[in-house]
């Protein structure tokens, strides 16, 4: 029975794993199906382009890529303009400040849904505009670790004011990522003339994207707080609609590992 017992945990396991693999390729078809509204080709259209580079570094099939160009295109079935962004904003626990972003083919499901999921964390769910002033929209560019200069600092900030000088963006800043790559930070407009730049200069870019950051952080101090917004924050990326959390929380790395530990 022991081994029964340890392969039923194996499938339950593995049954988890795919859910949560299928519901992050379903989100990466809409943004591809909506991105691809603007033009099927990928050469003429950053936004499908960066799209479709998102799927493909989360192991989406090449076949789930191409049917979601299509149908967003109009060339398959469905119809890609049934989906919407929509953005909400709402509190967390302590005073958190969250924004999040869907793609859906309801609002008033997926609204229903985020409030249902704000209330039941102790959060609430806002007006349009209520936290959305302290984030910044910008681009960043991830650049890769394998890349030997990316711990090589003179090296990048030259990069960068050439880059600057020849007439390019000007990149507001970087930061260390995980596994030693760096994030390379520009204006919300010059998400596409910074990854090229850089490509152009011989950085590994590996990834590239428009994200929220905060500008004023909420410090929490208390750990059944921090436990509760952070069920909160996860009970908003578990919904189907939603595409990205984004909140302004910040702990003590201790405090974070008792809770989540």
């Amino acid at each position: 029975m022991a081994g029964h017992s340890k392969w039923a945990q194996i499938k339950r396991t593995k049954a988890v794993v795919d859910a949560k693999r299928g519901a992050v390729f379903t989100r990466l078809g809409r943004e591809i199906t909506v991105a691809a509204r603007s033009g099927a080709d990928p050469a003429g259209n950053f936004q499908l382009r960066t799209a479709m580079e998102k799927a493909r570094a989360a192991g989406m099939p090449s076949a789930n890529i191409e049917r979601a160009i299509a149908k967003g295109s109009g060339q398959g079935s469905g119809c890609g303009e049934s989906f919407e962004a929509v953005r909400y904003e709402g509190y967390g626990p302590g005073g958190v400040a969250v924004l999040v972003e869907a793609l859906t083919d309801n609002r008033n499901r997926t609204a229903a849904e985020v409030r249902l999921a704000f209330g039941k964390q102790g959060g609430s769910l806002g007006e349009t505009g209520c936290v959305g002033y302290l984030f910044e929209q910008r681009s960043v560019v991830q650049l890769a670790a394998a890349d030997a200069r990316t711990s090589d600092e003179d090296a990048l900030l030259e990069g960068l004011l050439a880059l600057e000088e020849q007439g390019g963006p000007a990149a507001l800043g970087y930061t260390p990522a995980g596994g030693g790559g760096l994030e390379v930070f520009g204006g919300f407009a010059d998400l596409e003339a910074l990854q090229d730049g850089l490509r152009r200069q011989g950085w590994a870019v590996v990834g590239w994207e428009h994200r929220w950051i905060p500008q004023t952080p909420c410090h929490l101090g208390d750990a059944e707080t921090l436990r509760s917004c952070l069920r909160l924050l996860d009970a908003l990326e578990d919904l189907d609609d939603v595409r990205s959390v984004t909140s302004n929380l910040e702990a003590d790395e201790a405090l974070l590992a008792e809770v989540m530990g």
